[in-house]
Order: C-alpha cells, then sequence, then structure tokens
C-alpha cells in the first residue's frame, strides 16, 4: 500500500504545549500493533460470501478510504445500507471471530513499541488505551503483546455514548486517569482517530502503519513517526524532558 503524498498538510513537530507531559493515550489496532493486514484479509474472504462488489474481492485501497479505523456500526452502515441491525451485528460478530482465530499467530508490536514503553514507566506517566475495536478483540491484542499490566484504563468506543471521530472515547480516557488534557499525548495510525483526539484537545502523533500520510496530517496531527524508533519522537520526548526541567529549576 503507497504511503506516498503530495498532501499541504504541515506537521508541526512540537509538543512543547503539553510541557510537562504526565499522561500518554493509546490508540490499539495499527498503533501498538500492525493488525490491519489480518483484518483485510478478513475482509476479502468475508465480503465476497455476501455479494459485496458482485463477488470481487475488495483492494487495499478501498479498505483504507471505507474500513480502517471504523466502528463496526459505521462500517456496515456503508458496506451494506439496506442491512438491518441484527444482519449487520451477525456480520460484524463473524468478522471479529474470524479476526481473533487469525491474530495469534500474526499479531507483532509495531517497532519500538517495548522500548517507548519503559521510557513511560520509568517516568511514572500515566497511560491508558482507547480503541473502537470490540473487547474480547482489545484484550487479546493487550495480552497477547504483553501490555495487560501496562494500561491502566481501557476505553471502548462501543462503550461511550459515540465512538471515534467523535472525542468521546478520548474524553472518557483523561476522566478515568484523572489527566490534563493541557499534559497528554495520544497516539493514532487512523485519521479516525487521529479526528478524535484533536476533537477531544489534545496533541496526536500519527503512526503510518499502513494509512497514507496525508490522510493523518489532513485529520490534524501534530506529527507523524513511521514507528516508535523514530528519531522524530525522540527528539520531541527529548524537548519536553528539557522543557520542563528548565521550568521547575526556574520555579
Amino acid at each position: 500500500m503507497s504511503i506516498e503524498s503530495n498532501s499541504h498538510a504541515e506537521e508541526r513537530c512540537s509538543l512543547s504545549e503539553i510541557s510537562p507531559l504526565e499522561a500518554i493515550l493509546f490508540d490499539v489496532d495499527g498503533t501498538l500493533c500492525d493488525s490491519d493486514p489480518i483484518h483485510f484479509d478478513v475482509f476479502r474472504e468475508m465480503l465476497p460470501e455476501f455479494g459485496f462488489n458482485g463477488g470481487v474481492p475488495i483492494t487495499e485501497e478501498f479498505y483504507v478510504e471505507n474500513i480502517a479505523g471504523k466502528h463496526n456500526d459505521e462500517m456496515c452502515s456503508i458496506l451494506f445500507p439496506n442491512w438491518d441491525h441484527e444482519r449487520a451485528h451477525k456480520f460484524a460478530e463473524e468478522k471479529e471471530a474470524r479476526f481473533r482465530k487469525l491474530a495469534p499467530e500474526r499479531l507483532v508490536p509495531v517497532d519500538g513499541l517495548y522500548k517507548l514503553r519503559k521510557w513511560i514507566e520509568d517516568r511514572g506517566l500515566k497511560r491508558g488505551a482507547v480503541t473502537n475495536a470490540p473487547r474480547p478483540n482489545t484484550e487479546l491484542m493487550i495480552s497477547h503483546l504483553g501490555l495487560s499490566d501496562f494500561f491502566q484504563t481501557v476505553v471502548l468506543g462501543s462503550e461511550c455514548e459515540r465512538a471515534k471521530p467523535f472525542p468521546d472515547p478520548y474524553l472518557k480516557g483523561l476522566q478515568e486517569l484523572k489527566a490534563s488534557p493541557s499534559h497528554t499525548l495520544v497516539f493514532e495510525d487512523s485519521a479516525s482517530g487521529i479526528k478524535a483526539g484533536v476533537a477531544a484537545g489534545l496533541p496526536v502523533i500519527g503512526i503510518t502503519t499502513r494509512n497514507p500520510p496525508h490522510t493523518l496530517l489532513e485529520a490534524g496531527a501534530t506529527f507523524l513517526i513511521k514507528d516508535y524508533y523514530d528519531p522524530k519522537l525522540w527528539k520531541a520526548l527529548e524537548e519536553l524532558e528539557t522543557r520542563a526541567s528548565n521550568a521547575e529549576a526556574g520555579a
């Protein structure tokens, strides 16, 4: 999948407005692990079974534009606008079951995730996961990645009044962590998730795991990184620490 971009959206590359940093919120799918290829394969297998697109499997471009990052109700309304809720729910349940069957053998963490985890733990920062994924999927992914004891809260879009791209899940995450939006950072990989974080008043770092960079910037990402080893990320975090230390010394 190409991630080339000719977008006029610009990276701001600074997190200075959140100094000192107190909390970090993560999306799960595509942000902690590169799960999109598994979801894509499931959709390519299932949709022809339901006669979608005349039985022709979807492309990666279609998946990114119409499915990636969306919660199941929104996804079903796009794919099958004439279906009733019960039929759409059964399709979504089957899709998630197939994902969970494939996931344990194929899920791997985004590069550098455990380096960032150690950095967060060493500084005693609050941390939460905020996702549109169903609870069984979320628990499987977090457990498989060895992060069950890392996150202090896990917020699901389906358990909020509105899921991403609305800000409700991120606002709930802040509330549960008792964290200030002025001192909290978000990591996201989809335009839908970035829009949710921005709408909640949070700076969002976009990860170009699968989605085109221009869509992430247009959604409002502060800047983009390839993975958690990206020097751009560590430069920004170092600048945050320096700013916080200077402020403390001058107090």
